[in-house]
């Protein structure tokens, strides 16, 4: 099964890519690659570390205002990216609120607080509150909750349609977890410059208006989800009522920056047409 848009990962010069589009109602449209093939996430699994946030919110082992991380910060600064601390360094450079500082740092006290919270290691707490309840039999983490996480094109699709239509938490806390926190914060977009705004939710990264951009050109402003270094992605749009996965073990760079854009953009032409 397979839109044609897919098989333009086939001119991406990367070992290996898989890609898929799953429809808000769970159907897979079209897939491409080899669907079973295991990649690392890189930061793709930030967004897991955040789904496993909210399901901990909800059964109350955790408050998104309470205090984590640095002084002033809280558990949604650290999900927002606004806790102040650095990119790769558990310091602190800025006052919490202030900036949006994209940071693993932040992702890795996370982990830590919420394993806290539920008396167990925050890779447990992920596959027993997010993987296992969603058949993601082949997701692991080994690691930081930041970008340790390693998937399959066919586990993430599943999370995919999670996103799109929740099952695993109220609707209305996933769409708390898409709007803007902190409205208005400055930053940047690793790889792609200084945004104002550097719009971001709850662990998940909002497109909105800006350029450049790791989604399509004709993507819609509520378009959300998360790139990783390792040259994946996951984007969903729900102007479109659709997601998309993709995932290489060729490192992000030049080649991901010039191939993306045009790809999302035929994707969205395909489901659209």
């Amino acid at each position: 099964m397979s839109l044609q848009s897919l098989a333009l990962i086939a001119n991406w010069p990367v070992p290996t890519a898989a890609t898929a589009v799953v429809r808000a109602d769970g159907t897979v449209v079209g897939t491409q690659g080899p669907g079973q093939h295991r990649f690392a996430l890189a930061s793709v699994t930030k967004p897991l570390a955040a789904y496993a946030a909210l399901v901990a919110y909800e059964e109350g082992a955790i408050e998104l205002d309470e205090p984590a991380g640095p002084p002033g910060s809280t558990v949604r600064h650290l999900l927002a990216h606004t806790s102040g601390l650095a990119f790769d360094e558990h310091r602190v450079t800025s006052a919490p609120g202030e900036r949006r500082l994209y940071s693993n740092a932040g992702f890795e006290v996370l982990g830590d607080h919420i394993a806290e919270a539920a008396e167990m290691p925050f890779a447990e707490y992920l596959r027993q509150a997010v993987l296992e309840p969603l058949g993601m039999t082949a997701t692991t983490l080994d690691g930081s909750p930041a970008r340790d996480g390693v998937s399959t094109v066919e586990d993430l699709v599943r999370f995919a349609a999670e996103l799109q239509a929740p099952r695993l938490l109220d609707p209305r806390t996933v769409a708390e977890a898409m709007t803007v926190q902190y409205p208005g914060t400055k930053g940047v977009l690793p790889g792609y410059g200084h945004q104002s705004p550097n719009d971001w939710g709850l662990g998940f990264e909002i497109r909105d208006s800006k350029s450049p951009h790791w989604t399509g050109s004709s993507s819609s402003p509520r378009t959300f989800g998360h790139f990783g270094q390792s040259g994946t992605f996951l984007w969903v749009d729900p102007v479109v009522g659709a997601a998309c996965v993709a995932l290489t073990d060729r490192a992000f760079g030049p080649w991901a920056i010039e191939a993306w854009t045009p790809f999302t953009d035929a994707v969205l032409a395909d489901l659209t047409a």
